[in-house]
This record gives C-alpha cells, sequence and structure tokens, in this order.
C-alpha cells in the first residue's frame, strides 16, 4: 500500500511539474510576409506574470526602398486568469521597443544637360517608442505554445541622412514614427 501511495505522488508530482512551464521560445510566424525574422524569449516569474524580450531582424524592399536592421523589444505581462497559471492564458504587456534601420533609396532627376539620372542615396533610422498589447497564449501538449496579440504602439525617432546634398524631407519615415499598431501570431516551444 505504501508503495502505491508514493508511486502515485510521484505520478502527481510530475504531471503538475510537466504543466508548470517557465520558459517559452517563439517565432512569429507572419514576420516572413514582410521579410523579417521575429523572436521571443518569454520567462515566468510568477503564476500572473511573465518578462519576454523579442528581436527582429529585417531587410525588405518598396518600390525602390529598402529597409534593413534590427529591433528589440522588451515586454512585461500580467496574465489575467486565475484558473490557468503564466504563460498559459490571457495576459496584458506593456512594452519598449527599440529600432535600428537602414534605408536605401534611389532617385531619378534630370540633371541641367536634360538626362535622367539616378541617384542611391541612405539614411539611418533609429526610433525608440512603446505600448501595450493585449493577447492569448495556449500551451498544447505541455510543450506547443500559440500565441496572439494585439495593441497600439508609438515611436519617435531621428532619420540621418548619410549621402551629401540630399534632402532629408526626400525620405519617409512615417511608416516607423507616430502611432502604430503592433500585432502578431507566434508559434513556440515551452520548457
Amino acid at each position: 500500500m505504501k508503495k502505491l501511495l508514493l508511486a502515485a505522488a510521484i505520478v502527481a508530482g510530475s504531471s503538475s511539474s510537466a504543466l508548470a512551464q517557465s520558459n517559452v521560445v517563439k517565432v512569429n510566424i507572419i514576420s516572413p510576409l514582410v521579410k523579417t525574422g521575429s523572436f521571443f524569449f518569454e520567462h515566468k516569474l510568477n503564476d500572473n506574470s511573465s518578462v519576454q524580450l523579442g528581436a527582429l531582424v529585417t531587410s525588405w524592399k518598396i518600390e525602390d526602398t529598402r529597409f534593413s536592421g534590427f529591433a528589440i523589444t522588451p515586454e512585461y505581462r500580467f496574465y489575467l486568469s486565475e484558473k490557468n497559471p503564466a504563460p498559459n492564458g490571457f495576459y496584458v504587456g506593456p512594452f519598449l521597443r527599440y529600432q535600428n534601420l537602414t534605408v536605401t533609396d534611389k532617385f531619378t532627376y534630370g540633371d541641367t544637360n536634360g538626362s535622367m539620372q539616378t541617384e542611391e542615396v541612405e539614411a539611418k533610422l533609429n526610433t525608440i517608442g512603446g505600448g501595450v498589447v493585449v493577447g492569448r497564449q495556449w500551451i498544447f501538449k505541455e510543450r506547443f505554445a500559440l500565441d496572439i496579440f494585439l495593441g497600439p504602439s508609438y515611436n519617435t525617432g531621428d532619420l540621418k541622412v548619410q549621402t551629401t546634398g540630399t534632402d532629408p524631407e526626400t525620405f519617409d519615415a512615417d511608416t516607423f514614427l507616430g502611432f502604430g499598431i503592433r500585432t502578431g501570431i507566434t508559434f513556440g516551444i515551452a520548457f
């Protein structure tokens, strides 16, 4: 009888510890649509909170404009579910974001002789900002994580033109500055 109780206690203890995942490594599965790799590491602090660090690298082109660089996004998550401990359930996540991008563009213009000239110009764009997301993360089969999030963000920064004689107003950095939306669907492994 004692052996049976001991075996039951070991099985119960191992099953509850298997459900108590403390870390999740994830990848944003919609980022490749804009030629970006977006990766996350989340660590559980307690049953109601976790911290997450996101990193992305990008290199994509819209017409003649190429954007390349990286971003870092630290986030703190408050899990709202009383039934499920973090990192499983609904959450609210305030975050910060730093972006360092190189913007390259090609301009075609008529010179003084009337012939068309093409010039490639480059600028550095550094932004800092933040926001808050609302999301839901599911842990399946004690190993797999699916996380869906959405929320407003705000970024501010500066654009420094690297090519001499180029008007900074020729670059449109509005996509990365001001109000925006941060969204994603991530898939990962919990351990």
